[in-house]
């Protein structure tokens, strides 16, 4: 370990120990307060030359600069999910052990929260001033609400701003992101799916269960989940985006994998069809997706349930939009079964790969990480950056950091880590950004 990495290492541990598990039934802003304490102690010329406002426990940040051009936001929530399970240290430890930062948050996203503050922090001692003013968000409610970063983008847009861009978690660095191609891409989110969840209900008189009825609730819903399972309502399309995706990462590949992925507008019939039979990955790319992840019924093993229900996590693609919706309603109607929106959610714009502001964050991956290759793509998850759509056309989503597909599992799992010789690069990806304003 250099003495840099250990300097940063041992700064950004402090920060991994401050537990600051977010869910919905626990409104108590204590620890996130104490969370700000422990910033300011680590930040103490940020706090003095930045403007800072709290928002219920979400934290925004204002570095005036020399202009009135549009500013920059930079982002990374500072909440986290439990750190439940059986890990290998203690999951708000922050231990630092095999070339390692171990914890809750090392990746999703203090680790991106400490390196922007850490090279404002290096640039302020400096005496450096940007050329544009220069926010940075953090929200304590990413993980459940989203309220945070909703009540900002708000604000923000109330008070008549327009931002360059903005910048938040997302797409790392990941070798060979699709198959077959060998080399590191830098995965740069220009857009995101909507995320809806959805309940689907089944009802009945119930009774007693010793003299059950025919298509009784449990039964009518396992007849749709299967029927939506294999259905194919939702419409496979691939978008410029995606397109763009296939023309970069084949220049890592070899045979006619890389002919046909790199003429994507004459092959796109083809991958299509093909890709998502081949990998979930990809068939996620092409068309929103549904996932059962809850259910209810009767609690009691005797008794018929007057009410079942399955719940279900729906990540609708830009082309079908909220109509994915109808579509999956109306496989549920033939086994009346009734569908309850629980959050519509809503899509966000798709940022352009080819604009000047993409172009600032490519120069950047380029000029700290020249062996690696930029890349837009739409992400699956989501993200603080939907709602920043309000306030600018051009939100990305990437943290600049080198993760295996072990590493990429831990996330919101056990033994989430971080590599320590990540944290200096990273440190100097956002320094890039902060003089190239």
């Amino acid at each position: 370990m250099t003495e840099r990495e250990e300097f940063l290492a041992n700064r950004f541990s402090k920060i991994i120990q401050k537990e600051t598990v977010s869910s919905f039934s626990d409104t108590d802003l204590t620890k996130f307060y104490a969370f700000h304490d422990l910033l300011r102690e680590e930040f103490p010329t940020l706090f003095q030359v930045c403007e800072a406002e709290d928002f219920s426990g979400s934290l925004l940040l204002r570095w005036k600069g020399k202009t009135k051009k549009d500013p920059i936001l930079f982002m990374n929530h500072f909440d986290v999910v439990e750190g439940e399970g059986n890990w290998k240290y203690p999951p708000f430890s922050g231990t630092i052990e095999d070339g390692k930062i171990w914890g809750r948050g090392t990746l999703d996203t203090k680790s991106g929260l400490f390196c922007m503050l850490q090279a404002a922090e290096e640039l302020m001692q400096s005496g450096y001033t940007p050329e544009r003013d220069i926010y940075f968000e953090s929200a304590c409610t990413e993980e459940c609400t989203g309220l945070g970063a909703d009540t900002i983008s708000r604000e923000l847009q109330k008070r008549g701003l327009h931002f360059y861009y903005t910048l938040d978690e997302g797409g790392m660095m990941i070798y060979d992101p699709i198959g077959g191609a060998d080399g590191v891409f830098a995965m740069i989110g220009v857009g995101e799916k909507g995320c809806a969840n959805i309940r689907f209900v089944a009802r009945s008189a119930g009774g007693h269960a010793s003299t059950p009825k025919k298509n009784t609730p449990i039964v009518r819903l396992s007849k749709f989940v299967t029927a939506a399972e294999k259905s194919h309502v939702f419409q496979k399309k691939l978008n410029e985006t995606t397109r763009e995706m296939f023309r970069r990462t084949s220049t890592k590949m070899k045979g006619a994998l890389r002919f046909v992925l790199g003429h994507p507008d004459f092959f796109a019939p083809l991958l299509t069809a093909v890709l998502p039979l081949v990998s979930d990955t990809a068939a996620a790319m092409m068309k929103t997706t549904l996932a059962f992840t809850q259910s209810g019924g009767s609690e009691s093993f005797n008794s018929m349930p007057v009410e079942a229900w399955v719940g279900a996590d729906m990540r609708y693609s830009h082309h079908q939009g909220e109509k994915s919706i109808d579509a999956v309603r109306k496989i549920a109607e033939k086994y009346g079964v009734e569908t309850e929106i629980v959050d519509p959610a809503f899509p966000s714009l798709v940022s352009d790969y080819r604009g000047e502001s993409f172009g600032k964050i490519e120069k950047a991956v380029k000029k700290i990480f020249p062996d690696v290759i930029p890349s837009p793509y739409i992400t699956n998850t989501a993200s603080d950056s939907r709602y920043m759509n309000r306030i600018s056309e051009n939100c990305f989503r990437f943290t600049p950091f080198f993760i295996s597909e072990e590493q990429l599992e831990s996330i919101h799992s056990v033994d989430e880590n971080i590599d320590v010789s990540c944290l200096p690069k990273a440190v100097e990806f956002y320094k890039t950004l902060l003089e190239d304003c």
